[in-house]
C-alpha cells in the first residue's frame, strides 16, 4: 500500500533512507503492514505514533536488529539486504544510533562507551581514540571530566548526551534517535533539541527521530511522519498533519498540549517536496492552538 502523500514524488531530491513495502509480524500479530517511508538528506524527520504501534520496531527493522517478513530497505542508495559484507560494513559505519534510555554499557566509562564503535570498525591507537572520544564529548556539551565517569554517575541528561556522542563516534551520515528527550525536564529537552539542530547543521547529518515530544516536532523537525494502522498514515508538514482527516492525528496535533508554532524560516521546507513544490520556501509565524484557548 502506497502513501498518498509520497506517491509520484519519491525522486524530487536526494533520498538517504527508502523503506518500501515493509511487513513485520510476531507470530500472528502483524505490527507493520506494507509500510513505505522516505528520509531526505539533511532533514530532521520526526516519526510519531501511538504507544505500541511499532515505531521502535520499524527503526530496529531498518537497522537489521529485528527480522521482517517482507520489504526493501535502501540506505544511502544501496539495497541493505543484497550488498556484500564489505559494503554492508561500510554502510554500518555511516550510521549512528541513540537507543531509547541511552543504552550505555554500565561497566564502561563515558570515554570507553564512545570508543566502542571505533574498536568495532577501526584499527586505531589508543591515544587517537582517546582524542576522538574527547572531541565527541565536547561536541555534545559534556564537561571534560565526564569522560572518566560511569553511567551510574551521570544524570539523565548527561546519559543522553553521552549516548549521542557514541552515536556520532564515526562521523555518520544518518543518525537514528529513539525518544531522545524522554525523561528530560522541559529545559533539558529544549537544550537537547537545539543540540541536535546544531549538530545537523555543522556535521551535515540526516536525522531520523522517533519521538512523542510535541515541542521537538514543532521546534526542530523539518518533516513529520505518523505511524498508524500498521503503516505510515501521513508524512509532511504541520499543515499536512492538521489537514489529515484521522481522529488520532487530529487529537495529537490539535489537542490540549498543542502549542503556538512558528514556521522556521531558516530551515529547508522538506515537506514541500512531498507535494512536488520547491522545498526552499518559507512562511510567517502562525498559531495552531494555544494552551489557554
Amino acid at each position: 500500500m502506497r502513501n498518498s502523500t509520497t506517491a509520484g514524488t519519491e525522486k524530487t531530491h536526494d533520498t538517504v533512507l527508502s523503506v518500501r513495502d515493509i511487513c513485520v509480524a510476531f507470530g500472528d500479530n502483524v505490527v507493520l503492514d506494507h509500510l513505505d517511508l522516505d528520509v531526505y538528506r539533511g532533514e530532521i524527520l520526526g516519526f510519531v505514533g501511538g504507544s505500541g504501534t511499532g515505531k521502535s520496531v520499524l527503526m530496529r527493522s531498518i537497522l537489521r536488529l529485528m527480522p521482517r517478513q517482507k520489504g526493501v530497505i535502501r540506505i544511502l542508495g544501496e539495497d541493505y539486504d543484497s550488498v556484500d559484507e564489505d559494503t554492508r560494513i561500510a554502510l554500518d559505519m555511516r550510521l549512528g544510533v541513540l537507543f531509547q534510555h541511552g543504552a550505555l554499557f554500565s561497566s564502561l566509562t563515558v570515554r570507553e562507551n564512545i570508543q566502542v564503535p571505533m574498536r568495532e570498525y577501526l584499527d586505531l591507537p589508543k591515544s587517537l581514540m582517546d582524542e576522538l572520544a574527547e572531541l565527541k564529548i565536547a561536541m555534545v556539551g559534556l564537561a571534560p571530566d565526564s569522560a572518566d565517569k560511569y553511567p551510574s554517575e551521570l544524570s539523565g541528561g548527561m546519559i543522553k548526551r553521552a549516548a549521542l556522542a557514541r552515536a556520532l563516534a564515526l562521523d555518520p551520515d544518518l543518525v537514528f534517535l529513539d525518544e531522545p528527550t524522554s525523561g528530560l525536564d522541559p529545559i533539558g529537552a529544549a537544550e537537547f533539541d537545539e543540540l541536535i539542530a546544531q549538530l545537523r547543521d555543522t556535521m551535515g547529518l540526516t536525522v531520523y527521530m522517533v519521538t512523542h515530544d510535541l515541542d521537538s516536532l514543532f521546534s526542530v523537525c523539518d518533516r513529520i511522519a505518523v505511524l498508524g494502522q500498521k503503516r505510515v498514515l501521513v508524512q509532511g508538514s504541520i499543515d499536512d498533519m492538521l489537514a489529515f482527516d484521522d481522529p488520532w492525528v487530529q487529537a495529537y496535533f490539535q489537542g490540549k498540549r498543542a502549542r503556538m508554532i512558528p514556521d522556521r524560516n531558516r530551515k529547508t521546507n522538506f515537506a514541500a517536496a512531498d507535494n512536488g513544490a520547491d522545498p526552499t520556501g518559507s512562511k510567517p509565524a502562525r498559531v495552531l492552538r494555544s494552551e489557554t484557548s
